[in-house]
């Protein structure tokens, strides 16, 4: 019914950026708070970011300054742009509306 894809995954230095996109197709009406979490081996998934009905964004703490959520609604696609990567961050990132979820896509960050 709702298929949210994923891209931009892969590989990066400490330091350097990615960029990821979700593009949501399938029954998609109106707008949808969309956000983006992530999971480290052994850890839990957790909220990275976070957009609204209305466009307000949210995001951990741990990324506040360097990870910018955004989306493009006539595309039904958002994204998340990831500055001053750290080994921390690393993780499979996945895109969320309600109650789906994309297949999720690996960030590794090379220290």
């Amino acid at each position: 019914q709702v298929q949210l894809v994923e891209s931009g995954g892969g590989l990066v230095q400490a330091g350097g950026s990615l960029t990821l996109s979700c593009t949501a197709s399938g029954s998609v009406f109106g707008i949808n708070a969309m956000g983006w979490y992530r999971q480290a081996p052994g850890k839990q998934r957790e909220l990275v970011a976070v957009i609204g009905r209305g466009g307000t964004t949210d995001y951990t703490d741990s990324v506040k300054g360097r990870f910018t959520i955004s989306r493009v609604q006539r595309e039904n696609t958002v994204y998340l742009q990831m500055n001053s990567l750290k080994t921390e961050d690393a993780g499979v990132y996945y895109c969320n509306m309600g109650l789906h979820w994309g297949q999720g896509t690996q960030v590794t960050v090379s220290s």
